[in-house]
């Protein structure tokens, strides 16, 4: 009887960490900023064959030669698939590759100390790039992204970074709620962030190994999540101010 376990092949495994890195952007504009930043890292240019003359396009085709990128043609509908937004892509997207995007597994075999900072429903992308670019400039060794329910690496996100987003490791994850509590078995202390707890953000023992969870926008940190951390934290404020932006406040953590 054969073993039906699939073991999966070092090139197949090179190969997926590669692609886990890679991020799709799309329209004209977003891929000719990307383009002509040579700190930005681009696997392929995707265009469609049924794109019109443009003297933009030819730019993006001299770009590409000049940087030794590969430029694939499509049919309309092929390309719609590899944008995944078909009414906006104008015809156009590329491959970034984002070298410091990882798993959190890779992160902790890297890592034995971290300050990290986990978004939980943080759905502005101008927030994002503010956290993300606070987060490069400070004292964080990474950010820990939910795949769903929040903000993705966008164009936006890009802009609002700086740049930045292509110097700051990013951890990528399907369930928040299960990555923090596998944080906290490696003994990672969970901190929330929120505006009714008692005890100040500045007041508190840090361990080596520390993570802060900031929530959405509107609603905070989400009652799942809040189950698995060890500590609510607020920052204390004047003149009867409630809440920060969540950009802010992820400023303030960075530099502690």
């Amino acid at each position: 009887m054969q073993d039906s376990t699939k073991v999966d092949s070092k090139e197949y495994l090179a190969k997926k960490a590669f692609f886990d890195k890679v991020l799709t952007i799309y329209g004209r504009n977003a891929v000719m900023e990307a383009l002509e930043d040579k700190r930005v890292s681009i696997h392929k240019l995707h265009l469609s064959k049924s794109n019109k003359d443009a003297s933009v396009l030819e730019t993006m085709k001299e770009i590409a030669k000049k940087r030794d990128i590969e430029v694939k043609y499509h049919d309309k509908q092929a390309l719609s698939r590899i944008s995944k937004n078909a009414k906006q892509d104008q015809g156009v997207a590329l491959d970034l590759v984002l070298e410091h995007f990882g798993d959190e597994e890779t992160f902790k075999s890297q890592h034995k100390s971290y300050r990290i900072i986990a978004l939980d429903g943080v759905t502005n992308p101008q927030n994002l790039g503010m956290i993300i670019r606070s987060c490069a400039a400070g004292n964080v060794d990474a950010v820990l992204l939910p795949t769903k329910g929040a903000a993705q690496i966008s164009p936006l996100v890009i802009k609002a970074s700086v740049g930045t987003l292509f110097k700051m490791p990013i951890i990528k994850t399907s369930n928040l709620k299960e990555s923090l509590a596998s944080f906290k078995k490696e003994g990672a202390e969970v901190f929330t962030l929120s505006s009714h707890a008692k005890a100040s953000y500045k007041e508190q023992n840090y361990t080596s190994k520390t993570i802060f969870v900031l929530g959405n926008e509107s609603e905070g940190v989400s009652k799942a999540v809040e189950s698995v951390c060890n500590k609510s934290i607020a920052i204390p404020m004047q003149r009867g101010v409630e809440s920060l932006n969540v950009a802010v406040t992820a400023s303030l953590l960075a530099f502690l």
